[in-house]
Formats: structure tokens, sequence, C-alpha cells
């Protein structure tokens, strides 16, 4: 039976009163209005305070003046589309896809009487349709648009070059840091505000270019100025993952090459930055546009930005009557001063040891529980936001995180019993580190394989094979399996995504001119097909010329990398980025290839440590730039930014991080004392240019074939384990989409992939309570708080901490202003801080693989 044919007279006393007037509130009758209020507080699981008022709000009011126009046979018709297209997808709430299910059920099964159901039909039915499907994403943006008000203006490119040059550099010289301090879009943002402020002040003086005006201050500073300029700030002060290589190529400590030099730096970063801009405007279809595409990690950006210049009405929220600006600026300042106690006052609060103090001399002890040396198992690892917002925990999806988080507790299981059987002689070495060792235990001497610069068979076997730790086999065989894992998962389970996407791109082939944004009707898609689009071939030349530097670079400079080389991992990449941003764009996980790069280098051109760097560093940092330039394409997305204001904006942006990064990492290498040694006493430890550095030893120098044919001959299996984990999950998952949603096998794997470096639990218990806390508990418990509050507060927690760690490097630690007692030194007094004891002690005629045995 027809819906309208279940109506009966109850009709005639209609929920709302729509009046002769465009005002809402003249619009819906004081019933009606009461109605809505108290259905919305039931939907948000927020109190029954009197002070509450849903439709104060402009964007609520947008949509509540939808539900108005909308007919119960179009919300019908807009939930049986929504439920088809969200029933397995992982970001959209269960218990509103429940209810639209008993929805569709009819008013008899929903339990309530038929104004409740026809009111919540429409409610749900409006928000889909004229908002977002998603909470997160409707709490930080607006259903609706106003393309007049500026954006592309002189002060915004003024600010937003300015904060690039400062970010860029900042970012980068924390990089190497462990862990790493960043200034973050938050904290940019925040500078940016009282910048922008301040330009109202300034003379209106200006030009007229082509019919358009261009003043120094054409009026009050708009929130899309500040995103705009945030953009920039966000792209530009991104580190330069190719810097990390340039250290382990010029430092001493690893492969010294002299010959890499500014113009040779200079011309492999343009090179990989705009090859991953290219690559990202040409997958918008894929990742920006779809609603799918959720972008978790750019929600704390959006939500920053509407708390810092949109005007917010006072409502109680579960009790909380502060705004979110007020909230923003209380936690920013209290972050500050709080990180001042784990960082400078009392460190051992930082990475909290504290089982280890018990005997500081024990080395099992210390290998379980130590945070330096050991694994970390502590149930108390850390008093220090940094660490514990290791994972970002309050932006990344609960689901997404415990998939992780499982994934690294059952594989860290693994690594210790790899280390306590002593396979392949791991128990002589630290349990997990990414240095590659020798038979005495001692960090594997490259000169003594390598004479006149060439790779001598003979020396390497009179000397010794390379040994890596338990953490470091798990570590790489993780990465190796996840390559695959991802890929195949995502062919099996967004099958018809991929063949929506592969028409697309036909399309656009064959019609140039047709819209981008044609095949896409959400509601953001609409207002933003009002601005003109950015055509494909801009992405396109912007790839191209970004691969043409780079085979410049490589052929003018003496690094003997063949040029066939790079030209296979440019395809490869292509054919890899696909899954790998649909993820991300879904999951807020980012994963790179650069490890399986390793691999494929090692075949390619076996001896050559240089091609193995360079090779990996086009596998990760293409796709790890090219998933950063998307995300900030979708931020502007989200703020209704012009296409092209932000093409330009992000072009003008990375020239200027060219340069910025390149000079953070001179300033690292003539300031910092013992810069990239373990025990530097700033934390400047260098920890990816030293798995760089090891890998291309292990799978460059010594090649692939010795490594996985004698040492470690298990390692190459993992290449077909990843689709053999993927193909029953994916099955699964297109059998019972429901009960699977929340279980993404790549993101398991992934947790094995997080061994290998000097990380451990450490980094993920303390965060694993937030998360339960918040992105579990309160996000469940309390809606409309954790929608209002929670990126608000994730951003000046963050933005606290980055700002402190500055300030405390430049004004205490740089000038040595120490601080010297039993808080300051206990964490450091035992061997796990010391990060070289072993649970075997090491014979005098070495452990391992004799001569002979290894080739």
């Amino acid at each position: 039976m027809d819906y309208s044919e279940k109506v009966d007279e109850k009709k005639a006393a209609a929920i709302v009163d729509v009046q002769a007037s465009e005002s809402l509130s003249d619009g819906i009758s004081e019933t009606g209005r009461a109605k809505i209020i108290e259905r919305i507080k039931v939907m948000n699981k927020v109190n029954h305070s009197t002070d509450i008022d849903p439709l104060a709000d402009s964007g609520s009011a947008f949509i509540y003046e939808k539900v108005m126009d909308i007919t119960m046979e179009e919300a019908l018709g807009i939930l049986r589309k929504a439920h088809s297209e969200h029933y397995d997808d992982v970001n959209f709430p269960n218990e509103t896809l429940f209810k639209i299910e008993s929805i569709l059920d009819g008013p008899e099964s929903y339990g309530q009487d038929i104004d409740t159901y026809e009111l919540d039909a429409k409610l749900e039915a409006a928000v889909i349709q004229f908002h977002s499907p998603y909470p997160e994403v409707r709490a930080v943006t607006d259903p609706f648009d106003d393309p007049s008000i500026p954006v592309e203006t002189i002060r915004a490119y003024i600010l937003g070059a300015i904060w690039v040059a400062i970010g860029s550099f900042v970012n980068e010289f924390f990089y190497e840091r462990q862990p790493r301090l960043t200034l973050q879009s938050t904290v940019l943002q925040l500078f940016l505000f009282p910048c922008g402020k301040l330009t109202q002040l300034l003379p209106d003086w200006g030009f007229t270019l082509f019919g358009t005006r261009y003043s120094t201050n054409p009026g009050p500073w708009t929130h899309k100025e500040q995103m705009l300029a945030t953009i920039m700030v966000n792209v530009g002060s991104q580190m330069s993952n190719f810097m990390s290589f340039t250290v382990a190529m010029r430092h001493e400590m690893f492969f010294h090459l002299e010959w890499v030099d500014f113009g040779f730096v200079f011309l492999m970063n343009f090179a990989s930055l705009f090859f991953g801009y290219g690559l990202a405007g040409l997958a918008r279809k894929l990742a920006i546009f779809p609603v799918k595409a959720m972008f978790p990690t750019v929600l704390p950006t959006l939500a920053l930005n509407r708390a810092l210049l949109l005007k917010e009405t006072k409502t109680s929220i579960n009790g909380w009557t502060i705004t979110r600006q007020k909230l923003f600026f209380l936690t920013f300042v209290a972050s500050f001063l709080y990180f001042f106690i784990p960082n400078y006052l009392f460190k051992a609060l930082s990475t909290f040891n504290w089982m280890t103090w018990i005997a500081p001399k024990n080395v099992t002890l210390a290998l379980v529980t130590g945070s330096f040396l050991g694994m970390g198992v502590n149930p108390i690892p850390t008093f220090d936001w940094a660490v514990i917002n290791y994972a970002t925990v309050l932006v990344i999806p609960y689901f997404a995180f415990i998939n992780k988080f499982i994934g690294v507790i059952l594989s860290g299981i693994v690594v210790m019993i790899l280390y306590w059987t002593n396979h392949k002689f791991t128990a002589y070495l630290p349990i997990n580190a990414n240095t590659i060792y020798d038979s005495t235990g001692k960090t594997y001497n490259l000169s003594k394989i390598v004479i006149d610069g060439k790779f001598n068979e003979q020396a390497y076997l009179s000397y010794s094979a390379p040994y890596m730790s338990a953490g470091h086999i798990i570590g790489t065989g993780g990465l190796w399996a996840l390559y695959t894992c991802a890929f195949m998962y995502v062919v099996i389970t967004e099958y018809k995504l991929l063949g929506t996407t592969m028409k697309l791109f036909w399309k656009a082939i064959r019609h140039p001119r047709r819209s981008a944004l044609a095949e896409f009707d959400d509601p953001h898609s609409r207002m933003m097909s009002k601005y003109p689009e950015v055509p494909d071939w801009w992405f396109l030349a912007i790839f191209i010329i970004g691969m043409a530097t780079a085979l410049i670079a490589l052929l003018a400079w003496p690094t003997t990398v063949p040029v066939w080389t790079v030209i296979m991992i440019f395809l490869f990449n292509i054919a890899m980025y696909i899954p790998t941003v649909i993820i991300y764009s879904m999951t807020g996980y980012a994963m790179g290839f650069g490890a399986f790069s390793v691999i494929l280098a090692g075949y390619m051109d076996p001896g050559n440590a240089v091609t193995n760097m360079m090779v990996r560093m086009w596998g990760y940092n293409i796709d790890e730039q090219a998933e950063s330039f998307i995300a900030d394409q979708k931020i502007a997305h989200y703020a209704k930014l012009p296409q092209r204001a932000v093409f330009r904006a992000q072009i003008i942006a990375t020239l200027i991080q060219c340069f910025g990064t390149i000079g953070a990492v001179e300033a690292l290498f003539s300031t910092v004392k013992n810069f990239c040694s373990t025990t530097q006493v700033d934390k400047f430890v260098c920890q990816f240019p030293r798995t760089v550095y090891s890998d291309a030893i292990m799978f460059g120098i010594i090649n692939p074939d010795r490594v996985l044919t004698t040492l470690y001959p298990a390692l190459k299996h993992c290449f077909y384990i990843g689709p053999l984990i993927a193909i029953p999950f994916g099955i699964l998952k297109l059998k019972y989409p429901l009960k699977m949603k929340t279980i993404h096998p790549a993101l398991l794997v992934s947790g094995a992939a997080f061994w290998g470096s000097t990380y451990n639990y450490t980094y993920y218990v303390g965060g694993f309570y937030m998360a339960t806390a918040f992105m579990f508990y309160i996000r469940r418990r309390y809606t409309a708080w954790w929608t209002k509050y929670n990126y608000i507060l994730a951003s000046g927690l963050s933005a606290g901490v980055a700002f402190s760690g500055i300030v405390i490097f430049l004004g205490l630690q740089y000038t040595q202003t120490s601080l010297s007692w039993w808080g300051n030194n206990v964490y450091a007094a035992g061997v796990d801080y010391a990060r070289t004891a072993s649970l075997k002690e090491i014979p005098p005629e070495g452990f391992g693989l004799k001569p002979g045995e290894f080739h």
C-alpha cells in the first residue's frame, strides 16, 4: 500500500504552519516550532533545558525551511536513495541507518504518532538532501553559500605567503624530532586571524583589472579569505618528504654524498611537490566530489575557521553554553601552559616509563615495558598530548583507529614472539629498531662493503650479513602486505565506485568542456557548480612539468639513476594512488608506497643506493603530497572557495615551500648539535632518514635478491599474504555489508607496518583512552555536544602543544637553559633510554651466519 493511502485525516492538523513570509520564525507556528525543537533534542541526544533553540542557528534555520517545503513522497524517495547508497558506509551512523529503515517500514511500525512520523521523515530527508548525511560534516559546514563574499584578495595572498614561509620552515625543522612538533593548520589559522583583522585598519588602496577592483582593504576580514590563506599555509607548511632523503644523502652518519647541492635539492623538491599536485587534481572525481569521500582529517580546520569568524548563537548543549571561539582559546592557553610540564619541568611525564624505574638496569623489564628501547607495554605510558595524539585520536573515525590499534597489538605480540625465540638472531639486537646491524651488534659499516663507490661482494662476504631487529622484520613485512591487501580489498569492495570513476574519466576525455561536477548532485557540489572550474588539462600540465623537472635533475647531476626506473615508479604510483586515496578519504589514514618502491628499485637497479632512495622518494612522496593537496581541495569544496582561486593559491604556496623546507634542513645541519644521534638531547633523532639509510643498504646496495633468498626468505611471502587477507574480508563485506562495515583489513595490516621504527605501544595506549572517550562514548551519548565542541577541542589542544614546543625549544632548550632534578633525569637513567641493550649477550666471535652461509 502506498504511503499516501495510509495517511488519515490527521494530516489536517499539520506539524507546522507555513505562513506567507520569508522569515522562518514567521513561517512556523508556535506549536510546530515547539515540536521541531523537541524532535531535534531527541535526535541529537541533548537535555531538555528550555534555553535551547536549534532554529536560532542560520544553518539550522535553512534546513528547517526546507522541511516546510518537502513533501512526504519526496522525503521517502530521498531516504530510500540514502539507505541504498550508505548501507555499507563506515562513516554513516548506524543509528540513522536503522531509523531510516524504520521510517521506510511505514508509520505503523515506527511507533510514533503520524505527526511525529512525518516530521522525523522530513527532517532526516532534508538534512541529507540539502546538507550532508554525516553529522561531522554538518557541524563544520553551511548548507548555503554566498558567492559575493570576498575570497581572492591581495591581503589573503600576502598573509598566506608570509605564514607559508614560517610554517614550512618550522614544520620541516621539527620533522626530524621524535615525537614531531607540527604547526598544523589550526595553529596557523590562529595566527592568520588577528593578522587578517589588523588589515581592516589599512587604507582602501587598490586598482581595477579586467573589471574587478583589487584593494588592500576590501572590508571586514571574511571567513573565505581566512580559509584561502589557510589552504595556502596548509599546503606550504607540510613537511617535504624529500628533505628527509636529503638528510640521508648528505649527513656524514649516512651516505655523505657531496654532490647533493642546493640546485639538485630544489629541483627534486619542486618536482615531487608538483607531480603530486597534478596527480591530486586529476583524481578530483574520485576523492573530492563524491559524498562518501568525507575526509575526516580536514574537519578540525573547518571547525576552527567557523569558530574564529562566524557569529555564533549562544545555546545550551548538555549544560554547556560556552562558545566555540572561547573554548578554543581557553583550551589553547591551557594546553600551551601544560605542555611545559611534561616537556621541560617534569620530562619523565612525557614518555612515562615508570615501570623501568623499579630496576633501571633490568634489560628484560626494559625490553617489555620501556618507552625507548622496549615495546612500551604500559597501561599509563604518557601524560603528554604530543604522544597521546600521535594518531590524531580526536579526528580519525573510531572504527579506523580501533582497526589499526588491534593490528598494532597483534603484530606487537608477534614481534615479541620472534624476539624471545631468537628468530633470525633478533635476540642479539634491540627489539624494535630501524637500524641495520652487523654480526657484532654494531651499526652496519657501509664503508666495508663499498670499495671505490661500488659494492664489493668479496668484502661483503668477509664482513657480515645485515641484520634487522624483530620489529623491523614485522614492520617491513607488514608494509609489503599492506600494499597488496589495500589494492585487492578496494578493488573487491569499491568496484562500483571504480567503475563509475572510469566512466567519468572517459566522459571527460570525450567531452573535455563538460563540467567535472555535472555527475554529482549533492548539496556541496551543486553550490560549487556556480563557480568556474579548473580544467583537467591545467592539472595535467602541472603533472608533466613535475615529471620533466625530476628527469632533468637526475640527468644533470651524477646520480647514476637510470631514467627508466623513475618512469616505472611514476606509472606504478599512478596505478596505486586510486585505492590509497579512497581509503584516505574515508578513514583519514594515508598509505604511501615508499617501502614497496624500495624492493622495486632493488630489482631494477641492484647495488645502487641512490636509485633506491630516489625511487623510494617518488613512491612515498608522490602519494603523500597528492593526498595532502587533495585534502586541501576538499576543504575548499566544503568551504565553497572558487576552484581557480584555490589552484592559484596552491601553486604560489608550493613554490614558497620549496625554499622554506630547504632552509630548514640547512638550519638543522648548522645549529643542532649531534643532529641525528639516537641520544640527541632535544630528540632530533632523524627517525625516517635512519630508516631510509638502513633500507637503502639492505635492499639497494646488498639488493633484495640476497636479502630475500638467504637472510629473510619469509618476507617475500608477504606480497601474496596481503591479497589472501583481503579476499575473504572483501567477499564477506559484499555479502554482509552492515556487519562488516567497521572491519577494514588494510587498516588491520597497517598495524603491523607500524613497527620497525622507534615508536611502540606508548604512542597508541594513551590515544586509545582518548579515542574511546570522545570518538565512541561521547559521540554516541552526547551527540550535540560532540558535534559542537569535539573538533574545537582537538584544534585547541594541538595548537597549544605546537606553539608551546616551539617556545620551549627556541627559548629554553636551544639556549641550553636546563633544569636538572630527579623528574628530568629518572626516565633516562636506565638501559631503556640508551636503546642499545639486547636479550642475549653477543659472543666475542659475533653471531649469525658465517661466511659461506650467506651470499
